[in-house]
């Protein structure tokens, strides 16, 4: 039996147990409504502490009709949530570093391409060289010139600018002194000596060659005299003795003796150095000395 039909007044609420009943989904339609006056002094008297005491709730995620989940209560001793990191402290994607530089390519260079088989394939060869730095500053790669087959070899360090302009070995003041030289023995640069030089293309200013010069050039020498097959070897020049000989000895020391230059196919080849003529131009006492090493070279054997 209910309370109406007992005829006991129904029971007061105020508004914040009706909020609290509303939250938990209870809801009693035979509650009845409090009066108006009592309704007014309720909020008068209660309203204020009922928004003071109303928590902030969680948007509510329960179903329609069913009950809202209650947050279960925190452990003591239940660790603390991390707390998400800060969007600027978020690890960010690491920078390619970024390529290296590559140097351009170097321009490619035509090693030499020897042995020949005869002189005119090995000229060609000369002609075209790039095999060093060289190459860029010539007008004219000095191959060399005189007899084939040749009883003599005369064998210089590098082309001068005479040299250069006309494509020939031992040109102007050098030349008319080294023909003087062979004639004094006998011999001729058209009849029976081949002239040649360690270095086919002149050095800038005519400075001394440089070892990467001397090795990129020395084979078409060695492949010259392969090819001459001379009876003897003159040498005029430190550079051009070190080359042939494999050694670093001064002119001084080398000079006013005999040497043997070993081929590469077994052969051996008589060999005096002397002075270049370019050197005797500018110190003429030494000239009696190059007389004796002119010598000495037709004496050998």
């Amino acid at each position: 039996m209910s309370q109406t039909e007992t005829g006991a007044p129904p029971p007061s609420i105020n508004p914040l147990q009706k909020f609290w009943l509303r939250e938990i989904g209870i809801e009693k339609t035979w509650l009845p409504a409090a009066p108006p006056k009592a309704r007014d002094a309720a909020r008068g008297s209660n309203a204020e502490p009922a928004q003071a005491l109303q928590p902030r709730a969680a948007p509510s995620t329960a179903t329609p009709g069913g009950d809202a989940p209650r947050p279960a209560p925190a452990r003591p001793d239940a660790p603390a949530a991390a707390s998400p990191a800060p969007e600027s402290a978020a690890p960010r994607p690491l920078a390619r570093p970024a390529p290296p530089a590559v140097p351009p390519a170097a321009p490619a260079r035509t090693e030499p391409v020897v042995p020949a088989q005869d002189f005119e394939a090995l000229r060609g060869q000369v002609i075209q060289c790039t095999a060093c730095g060289l190459c860029s500053g010539r007008r004219h790669a000095v191959f060399g010139m005189g007899a084939r087959p040749a009883r003599w070899m005369v064998v210089g360090e590098a082309p001068g600018e005479q040299e250069d302009r006309q494509g020939l070995p031992f040109v102007g003041r050098s030349g008319q002194l080294l023909d003087a030289m062979l004639a004094s023995v006998g011999l001729s640069r058209e009849k029976d000596v081949f002239i040649a030089n360690v270095i086919k293309c002149r050095p800038p200013g005519n400075r001394n060659p440089r070892p990467e010069e001397v090795a990129a050039c020395s084979p078409y020498l060695m492949r010259q005299i392969e090819l001459l097959k001379p009876e003897r070897i003159l040498v005029l020049g430190r550079f051009a003795a070190q080359t042939l000989l494999g050694t670093d000895a001064t002119i001084g020391n080398l000079r006013g003796r005999g040497h043997v230059f070993k081929t590469d196919d077994g052969r051996s080849i008589p060999m005096v150095v002397s002075y270049h003529p370019a050197y005797l131009l500018r110190s003429p006492a030494e000239k009696a000395r190059a007389w004796q090493d002119l010598r000495l070279a037709a004496a050998l054997a």
